[in-house]
């Protein structure tokens, strides 16, 4: 059982929980009046939801629908994990997605699109027929799914939807942190037949894509909150450090689970701050 623990931790990229779990706890953080109101046992279960079994749901469903291809990616052999498949993995993954339904009700009926929302994308983006992962561009579009955890918990704290140019901000900035992320990948991709973004774009135009749309996230986000929009645009900044760099774009990308949580953790105390 300790194995099969210790495997489903590592399907679930903890490195990476809190590309969901941040936004859920930053939309609290931004939707509260009070510090009371902000830690409560309600609060604290759909962060931990959005944290842990989404992440699971999320990965497990694109690692199953991924177990040919990741033959040929050597993330799996180091950073990340090749599904194995069988009763409990499957088991753990179905019960994992079954857990949306709860959280579902739990929230405002203005909420519920949002999360049917999530939900379409998280599996659509892995699964056929749509299989977004697959497809120049809707790969990149489809993964600002990761901003509506914080639509949600910004929606359950204040019954009214998060100010437009911040999820139209954050949308760009998962569009473009997504697209980085397949940089690395390009030649095992193409090796395997798989057209993304960054496949079909190349390495070169690809760190360009992903510039403009962190730049975009940044302009957009500092129409709404100047210094959250500076802060948005270190990362076109880094990504051309990155670039000009002898780093390989594999030892690049890596070092982002710490930056994206560096950056998280100033936007939520920031935001803390404003309640005490």
């Amino acid at each position: 059982m300790k194995d099969k623990l210790k495997y489903i931790f590592k399907l679930s990229r903890p490195r990476f929980w809190l590309y969901l779990g941040g936004p859920a706890l930053l939309g609290l953080v931004m939707g509260a009046t009070s510090v009371e109101g902000l830690l409560t046992l309600e609060n604290l279960l759909q962060f931990l939801y959005f944290l842990v079994p989404a992440n699971i749901m999320l990965y497990g469903i694109n690692d199953y629908f991924d177990r040919d291809i990741d033959e040929e990616n050597p993330k799996k052999e180091d950073k990340e994990e090749k599904y194995r498949g069988g009763l409990f993995t499957d088991s753990v993954i179905g019960l994992s997605t079954g857990l949306s339904i709860p959280v579902a009700l739990f929230l405002p009926q203005k909420a519920l699109p949002v999360m049917v929302f999530f939900l379409l994308l998280s599996i659509a983006y892995s699964a056929p027929p749509l299989r977004f992962k697959a497809r120049p561009f809707l790969d990149s579009l489809s993964n600002g799914l990761y901003i509506l955890p914080f639509v949600l918990t910004y929606i359950y704290s204040t019954k009214s939807f998060p100010p437009v140019l911040t999820v139209a901000g954050g949308w760009a900035w998962a569009m473009a942190m997504h697209t980085f992320s397949a940089v690395p990948d390009i030649e095992p991709d193409r090796k395997a037949g798989i057209e993304t973004t960054a496949t079909f774009l190349g390495r070169e135009k690809t760190y360009a894509y992903c510039g403009f749309f962190w730049t975009v996230s940044g302009l957009l986000v500092s129409l709404w909150n100047l210094y959250t929009g500076f802060l948005i645009l270190v990362y076109p900044v880094l990504a051309t450090g990155f670039y000009l760099s002898d780093l390989s774009d594999s030892e690049a990308y890596w070092y982002y689970p710490y930056i994206n949580a560096f950056i998280g953790m100033v936007l939520t105390m920031a935001g803390f701050y404003t309640l005490i």
